[in-house]
């Protein structure tokens, strides 16, 4: 029996493309927040300013370093594989875990095509949400799970 077009499996690869723009996105930003927070802590009275400035800067520094090892699928969590069905949707883990999500699907798409979101709720019960971006999948499985997902809107 031929499978039908809303059934696609599919394996993800490292973005690494997308990872020289998060790169020239965050490090300057980093650069920037952290240099010019030890300058104000330091430099001036305004202790409170420079906290500040460092605080963001770490922020940064953490979020820009999740985002980029999600891209390059080296946290344990990140899903390696993508497994689209009629009434579920199945990842596998980097660390070897399935994960279904069963009710509640939702598939979010971006205006320019590069990149798109998948929420629902799992066999757990917890809701769940991940981000995909373009440059993890071959461009023949990336137009296939695009048209599989659509169902979701």
């Amino acid at each position: 029996m031929a499978k039908s077009w809303r059934e696609v499996e599919c394996e993800l690869h490292p973005d690494k493309s997308g990872i020289l723009w998060d790169l020239l996105l965050y490090v300057p930003t980093v650069l920037f927040l952290i240099l010019w927070g030890l300058k104000v802590w330091y430099g001036t009275d305004d202790q409170w300013m420079g906290q500040g400035l460092m605080f963001l800067g770490f922020f940064f520094l953490l979020v820009g370093g999740g985002r980029i090892f999600r891209r390059l699928l080296l946290l344990p969590s990140v899903p390696v594989a993508l497994d689209v069905r009629k009434e579920q949707i199945t990842f596998r883990l980097k660390n070897g875990k399935r994960r279904l999500l069963m009710k509640n699907l939702r598939f979010f798409s971006d205006k320019a095509g590069k990149s798109f979101g998948l929420t629902g709720v799992d066999d757990a019960g917890a809701k769940q949400q991940y981000v995909f971006h373009k440059g993890q999948f071959t461009a023949e499985d990336y137009a296939a799970v695009i048209k599989a997902l659509e169902f979701y809107k």
